[in-house]
């Protein structure tokens, strides 16, 4: 607090205990109850303006106040400080009132200047006189609040569009867009186009307890849910929720949804939109009015303060937007897939049995174990299919995919002139031939149990009936034990030797 001004009538006393009382200051001090200082300064006034206490004892309070003034300073007005710009100046990392104050003192050299403690009395009663949300010292570029506007906007079908709204900390630069609804995807959409909006991004970003967003709503301890921490990961923030009933954690988030309606929302209400999109449009084109509208007490607008404290302080943004990402827990199978709505994507095979952690995006599938991604694949929208990288395989396996078309027919041609043209046709039949490997090997192993001779005769069989199919190649050797390749298709098709299948089911 400032020191207290001695009253005239303890001045008077403060001259007549000295001059006619003709006691030192320490005396005129204990006999006043005042301080040594205070006798000093006010003995010094008066021997500057000559004076004494015969001169002054029959005085008025003015004509000592008049006399007491200061020479040097009296024709000096104080120079009073930008309080507006020491208040935005607030809002810099690591500024302080001291700091301001030496400025202030070493601008103004030659005029007379408050002292610390008067200069931060002063500026205490200018803060008073503004907004209470305006007098929350936010740092630049250290926080972007987001919340949705309670007012929504009617569409011709009988749905509402949502209106989400971000605020920065220091300047109040204020962003509005439409959603469909308020869900996990909605909110993750808002965020991502105010980033982008404002050009950079914030330490920390402030949003309310809704469901969508925050997982546990601890007053101590919340904690977004995975997605919402998969975003603040992707642009290098943090989601630091406010406390549950707790409104004063983001005033400026609530200040801002009330410009918003006010400046944009009652604009809108003779409009009518169909389609959620028209509304994001028409929200769009008013939004610059509200940023560049003048403040009222303070300097500038929000969105010249936005330019001169909060952009400066943001952070860059990444290469690429986030996309939206959903987990799900999923386990490695026995055949080292897992399953994602239906459609099965290979890991490495020593994971199986392990629970891995599945990150969903709308064009991708990312695999990760404990934190590390162990595996990545294209999303494929085909249930019951596989994708299968190679390098996922054991060796065996591999060794299975070094099998080629060419090698296959070339292996059945060493058997027969049949069974290289049935290995052909098999393939032939697959709209991608892998899918034949499997029958073809199927086929060619069938010697080793029937010997090359019967095979050749039993392919023979199955091209004279038009069939190419495994299976009826592998029947007709297990019921025909007698069967040697210069039988006629006319003979095998009699009863006699159709004596488990009957020729329709070669067909």
């Amino acid at each position: 607090m400032p020191k207290q001004q001695l009253s005239l009538r303890m001045i008077k006393d403060v001259i007549r205990l000295k001059w006619h009382a003709k006691l030192s200051h320490e005396q005129v001090a204990t006999a006043l109850k005042i301080s040594k200082g205070a006798v000093a300064k006010y003995v010094s006034l008066a021997t500057a303006a000559d004076l004494d206490w015969d001169a002054v004892q029959d005085w008025s309070d003015q004509q000592l106040s008049t006399a007491l003034q200061p020479r040097s300073s009296a024709a000096l007005p104080i120079v009073v400080p930008d309080w507006a710009r020491i208040h935005r100046e607030l809002d810099r990392k690591g500024m302080t009132l001291m700091l301001l104050w030496q400025e202030y003192v070493e601008a103004n050299p030659q005029g007379r200047t408050w002292r610390y403690t008067q200069f931060c009395e002063h500026y205490k009663a200018f803060a008073a006189t503004l907004k209470r949300s305006m007098r929350q010292h936010r740092r630049a570029g250290e926080k972007m609040f987001v919340d949705y506007a309670g007012s929504t906007v009617p569409l011709r079908d009988g749905a509402r569009a949502q209106v989400f709204v971000s605020a920065m900390a220091a300047s109040s630069c204020v962003f509005a867009c439409a959603t469909p609804a308020q869900r996990l995807d909605d909110w993750i959409a808002g965020m991502v186009r105010a980033l982008h909006f404002y050009g950079g991004v914030p330490q920390l970003v402030v949003p309310d307890n809704a469901t969508a967003v925050i997982a546990s709503a601890d007053r101590y301890e919340p904690r977004a849910n995975d997605t919402v921490q998969d975003f603040a990961r992707h642009y290098g923030t943090s989601v630091l929720p406010a406390r549950p009933r707790s409104p004063k954690d983001k005033a400026t988030a609530e200040s801002s949804v009330q410009v918003i309606g006010r400046w944009v929302l009652a604009r809108l209400r003779h409009h009518r939109f169909d389609t959620v999109a028209q509304v994001d449009a028409a929200i769009a084109e008013l939004l610059p009015s509200v940023n560049d509208r003048p403040f009222q007490k303070l300097a500038g607008s929000r969105a010249s303060v936005f330019a001169e404290l909060d952009k400066p302080a943001l952070m860059p943004l990444p290469s690429q937007r986030y996309e939206l990402a959903r987990f799900k827990t999923v386990k490695v199978h026995i055949d080292y897939h897992v399953e994602v709505d239906g459609h099965r994507y290979s890991v490495p095979h020593p994971l199986v049995g392990q629970v891995l952690e599945a990150r969903l995006t709308q064009h991708g599938v990312e695999l990760l174990l404990r934190g590390q991604r162990v595996a990545a694949h294209v999303r494929s929208s085909l249930r019951g299919k596989f994708t299968t990288v190679d390098a996922h395989m054991p060796a065996a396996h591999r060794a299975h995919l070094e099998w080629t078309p060419q090698r296959l027919i070339e292996w059945g041609q060493q058997i027969g002139m049949a069974c290289g043209e049935l290995v052909t046709r098999l393939l032939q039949t697959y709209k991608h031939p892998e899918h034949g490997y499997r029958s073809c090997l199927g086929l060619l192993s069938l010697s080793r149990s029937y010997g090359k001779e019967r095979l050749e005769a039993a392919c023979e069989r199955a091209l004279a009936l038009g069939t190419v199919r495994y299976r009826h190649v592998r029947d007709l050797l297990a019921n025909n034990r007698d069967l040697v390749a210069q039988e006629s298709a006319a003979e095998w098709t009699s009863p006699a030797h159709a004596n488990v299948r009957g020729p329709d089911y070669y067909q």
